[in-house]
């Protein structure tokens, strides 16, 4: 039976609205038991993955680790699940990365220290805490559920829920603490870096929008954001049906140096002033962006539809361009495409060769629905910028 405070905690940490991601081997395992069997788990729960074996592991982390229990290893497991939290969450909701490794009692006696660690990644913060265990005092289970307490509490201070309890540890037994903190132009700048993948600026104030787990995305430079953009991303969504309406920009651009910080928040503050929710991102290309937003609708323009099936753009390989974008269509992507001028002429979808094996996923905004010829480009240069 569950001891009354556990079911307590997890029950407060099922009633916030952070939502979790958990990678763990080695031990923990019967905090994931308490939290998968008390009422709300999906509120919180988005995956949970135990890469146990030595190849999962490696596989995982993309390299071999020079310690499978150490405090880089789980500080990376953490990112990870943090970066796999922020792609399967619902657009606003705090989102929670949760790493655990640990060396605990085996059938084979172990020659090193008992031990585990502990790490947990928010947009603001890295903790990550670990303990040597005195060997020969409990059984793995004993163990194991030691664990499992400091990784509910550690879950449960992540998710900003009051949490405390009396604490099992022998006293030669030593709880270490780290705590690391970024601010908004850290976190920006750990995108531009490829550390983290997005982060999410929800200023739509229809809450209830948010609760839809699909996303209706126009990508752009949006310098500056302009009616156009407003108008396209509406009436695109009102043609999707569903999914939350978002801006995306990504920080990185194929043919550009990255974006700067100040920039990014300069081109940020528009949508807050607009009310509009924006992305931003580290992708600059469309197959990659469907691996960030699985099942999402992406608007674009005909001109851009245009170089997404030229195989030029795919090193001249048409096999290689549709088995890339049968991966986006796999994911449960598609693209809602607005006319534009290309080469001078306003074209629209029927006017472009789509490949038989794509057609469905592209679908037409009709000409009579939207149509502005303005770009950001033209603003600009009339602003004299």
């Amino acid at each position: 039976m569950t001891e009354a405070w556990i079911r307590s905690l997890v029950e407060a940490i099922h009633s916030s609205s952070t939502q979790t991601v958990i990678y763990l081997a080695g031990g923990a395992s019967q905090a994931i038991a308490w939290l998968m069997s008390t009422p709300g788990a999906s509120n919180t729960i988005l995956e949970v993955l135990v890469p146990y074996s030595r190849t999962s592991m490696v596989q995982l982390l993309g390299k071999v680790p020079a310690q499978f229990t150490s405090q880089q290893t789980v500080e990376e497991l953490a990112l990870l699940a943090y970066n796999r939290a922020l792609k399967l969450s619902k657009p606003g909701f705090p989102v929670l990365g949760v790493g655990f490794t640990g060396s605990l009692v085996s059938i084979h006696p172990k020659h090193g220290n008992h031990r585990f660690y502990l790490s947990t990644r928010t947009c603001d913060r890295l903790r990550t805490s670990n303990i040597t265990l005195v060997k020969g005092m409990r059984t793995r289970e004993e163990e194991d559920k030691l664990a499992s307490h400091f990784m509910l509490k550690a879950i449960a201070d992540a998710c900003k829920v009051s949490a405390s309890f009396t604490s099992d540890l022998h006293e030669s037994e030593v709880l270490n603490e780290y705590e690391q903190s970024f601010d908004e132009d850290q976190e920006l700048q750990q995108i531009i870096d490829g550390n983290i993948c997005m982060k999410i600026y929800h200023f739509l104030q229809d809450a209830h929008i948010a609760d839809t787990e699909r996303k209706v995305i126009l990508s752009g430079s949006f310098n500056p954001l302009h009616d156009g953009h407003v108008r396209l991303l509406e009436i695109a969504s009102s043609i999707c049906g569903d999914g939350l309406p978002c801006f995306e920009i990504s920080a990185i651009n194929a043919d550009k140096p990255p974006l700067e910080v100040s920039e990014i928040k300069k081109r940020v503050e528009q949508f807050r002033k607009a009310g509009k929710t924006v992305i931003i991102s580290n992708q600059p290309y469309f197959h990659k962006k469907a691996e960030l937003f699985p099942g999402s609708a992406f608007v674009i323009g005909a001109d851009t539809a245009a170089r997404i099936v030229n195989p030029k753009y795919y090193g001249g390989d048409k096999r290689n361009m549709l088995d890339i974008l049968i991966g986006c269509k796999m994911s449960g992507c598609m693209f809602l495409v607005g006319g534009r001028k290309v080469d001078g002429n306003f074209k629209v979808l029927e006017d472009l060769d789509i490949p038989e094996e794509l057609k469905d996923m592209f679908v037409s905004i009709p000409e009579e629905k939207f149509r502005m010829d303005i770009s950001s480009t033209e603003i600009r240069r009339n602003m004299g910028v």
